[in-house]
């Protein structure tokens, strides 16, 4: 595995995932931002579910997805709801 499963949340499959997107290293992922990686990896994977996006953003913070905000998985949630098919 490389460097971005060193992170918080990004296992083995999401890490191939943004590889294939060609996000390949965490400060390509911070610049990225959660939410443009998981349009990225939805636009090959139809199955990234708001999960996936959580994971992102805790792996940008270095926090386990559950720690993150009320406030920020609100605004996560909002942005996953105006993009489901």
């Amino acid at each position: 595995m490389g460097q971005l499963a060193n992170l918080p949340n990004i296992g083995k499959v999401v890490e191939e995932q943004l590889n294939s997107v060609g996000i390949t290293t965490t400060e390509q992922l911070i610049d990225t931002g959660a939410e443009t990686a998981w349009l990225k990896i939805r636009s090959i994977d139809e199955s990234a579910c708001i999960h996936r996006l959580l994971a992102l953003e805790g792996a940008i913070r270095g926090i386990k997805k559950t720690d993150i905000s009320a406030e920020r998985k609100a605004e996560l949630k909002d942005f996953y709801n105006s993009h489901k098919r």
